[in-house]
């Protein structure tokens, strides 16, 4: 089913945009069965380039940005037995602001025996952005779930770094009603915590990848050694770590290709353990 949602009348220049998916199982093929939309957030149609059994989805912003002032809410449902794979066709961009605050919301819930792997592009901040990234994921007690999110401070390209506004992120993931990660940040630019070694050390971007699946306690000292050998193509700070219940890759460095070139070879890895598929990379992460 798709279907938009009824309008609200937020600012003209602002958007309050939601986008509520949810996937079930028919027979062999895991299917989009709820689509609904309000505002410039939306999935097009499901795709299929493995066969019925995994159904990806493009997330889109047309506007291509985040203002502020705008606001995103993304609800997505992976429910008993289906599998979902979520990207996006390429990087987010948080706005310089003129002082209104933007946000994203992200829940994410994976149901019995369901899978989900979340694989975003990276978000760009501005200087100047006032933003906040808020994101949940409850998964049932035998659910799997493989995600990352990469973000990058300010356009370096352009010789630009984030000396201005202030940005604030939490995550939190629950397997079974109990959490099993809890991350809460904020900074400011000019924040003494980017040059500072217990910081961002000088750097410009941080990325972390999540994966929690069932079966990782008995998998988790073979997958350390196998994913441990692989690092940043740019020699960037980086470590992998396995708390119960959940495997932690990090990455701080200065290139945003390069950390998620380094997470699609620990997904290449990660898959087959989590998922039950060999690693077939999303043909949109070559356009």
């Amino acid at each position: 089913m798709t279907s938009r949602l009824p309008a609200t009348s937020p600012a003209a220049s602002t958007w309050q945009a939601e986008l509520h998916l949810a996937f079930t199982r028919q027979g062999a093929r895991s299917v989009l069965s709820q689509n609904r939309h309000r505002g410039p957030l939306r999935v097009q149609k499901a795709l299929y380039p493995e066969g019925d059994a995994v159904c990806q989805a493009l997330l889109l912003h047309p506007p291509s940005g985040i203002a502020g002032g705008d606001h995103l809410s993304i609800d997505i449902a992976v429910d008993r037995d289906s599998h979902a794979q979520i990207t996006t066709p390429g990087a987010g961009k948080w706005y310089r602001s003129g002082g209104a605050e933007a946000s994203q919301t992200v829940r994410l819930e994976v149901g019995p025996g369901a899978t989900l792997e979340w694989l975003p592009q990276e978000a760009i901040v501005f200087d100047g952005a006032i933003a906040r990234m808020d994101s949940r994921i409850t998964l049932a007690a035998d659910a799997r779930y493989l995600g990352w999110d990469i973000l990058c401070l300010g356009r370096t390209a352009a010789g630009e770094r984030f000396a201005n506004g202030h940005f604030s992120l939490f995550c939190r993931v629950d397997r079974a009603g109990q959490p099993i990660w809890l991350e809460r940040g904020a900074f400011a630019g000019n924040d003494g915590m980017f040059a500072s070694p217990a910081g961002w050390a000088g750097t410009t971007v941080c990325g972390t990848l999540l994966c929690s699946f069932p079966e990782l306690p008995q998998q988790a000292t073979a997958l350390l050694e196998a994913l441990r050998a692989v690092t940043p193509a740019d020699g960037a700070r980086h470590g992998i770590t396995a708390p119960p219940g959940l495997l932690i890759a990090r990455y701080l460095g200065d290139n945003s290709e390069a950390a998620r070139q380094w997470f699609a070879e620990l997904w290449k890895i990660l898959r087959p353990a989590c998922c039950g598929r060999p690693a077939v990379l999303p043909r949109i992460w070559n356009t």
